[in-house]
């Protein structure tokens, strides 16, 4: 938003003396006359340069322009703040609800993995709820990873300790972290 003040080149605080200066310069760098080939936009920056001159050399003028263009950058600054705080709470919400939709999608992707079936199917039923085909893809492999990270360490786990070297294979995720972190197992009680 121009002010008068920025049209003349003065500051808000200029004094009439340099308010007077500001004026007759930029009266003769946008005079009609010295902008030849110009005239139109000469004419209409000339114009704003006389209005502004007009309204700020009258004491009277300039304060209800300065109360007025005070109150008006008070008003646009409480609106601006207000759409800054609307557009603020609307893209929260949206990573909300995507938030949302992501756990509901892994949800029922880890429940058709428990149930046996394949990371194609994983993939298809993802894309069959809505899932964007990257956001579906990442989920599916991230699943079908996990589901068989587990089966891995659940068939570990069914080794007897005879056919794994004497020690029975970590059963847990944490028991293979702990084991492979310290080099040795966590205590279990023993099964009869």
């Amino acid at each position: 938003m121009t002010t008068l003040y920025a049209t003349l080149g003065v500051q808000s605080d200029a004094t009439v003396e340099e308010i007077k200066r500001a004026y007759r310069r930029a009266a003769m760098k946008w005079h009609p006359d010295r902008n030849p080939g110009r005239e139109a936009e000469a004419h209409a920056a000339f114009q704003q340069i006389r209005d502004a001159y007009s309204i700020l050399s009258d004491p009277a003028q300039r304060q209800v322009y300065d109360d007025v263009f005070e109150r008006e950058m008070r008003r646009w600054d409480a609106e601006r703040a207000a759409e800054e705080a609307q557009q603020r709470q609307a893209q929260e919400e949206a990573r909300r609800v995507a938030q949302e939709h992501y756990e509901q999608m892994v949800a029922i992707a880890m429940r058709f993995a428990e149930d046996g079936h394949g990371r194609d199917v994983l993939f298809g039923v993802l894309l069959g709820r809505d899932c964007e085909t990257d956001l579906a893809g990442r989920i599916a492999d991230s699943v079908w990873a996990l589901h068989e990270s587990r089966n891995a360490v659940d068939q570990a786990d069914a080794v007897p300790p005879s056919e794994a070297g004497g020690t029975a294979a970590p059963a847990s995720a944490f028991e293979t972290f702990w084991h492979g972190l310290f080099g040795f197992r966590q205590p279990t009680a023993r099964q009869p």
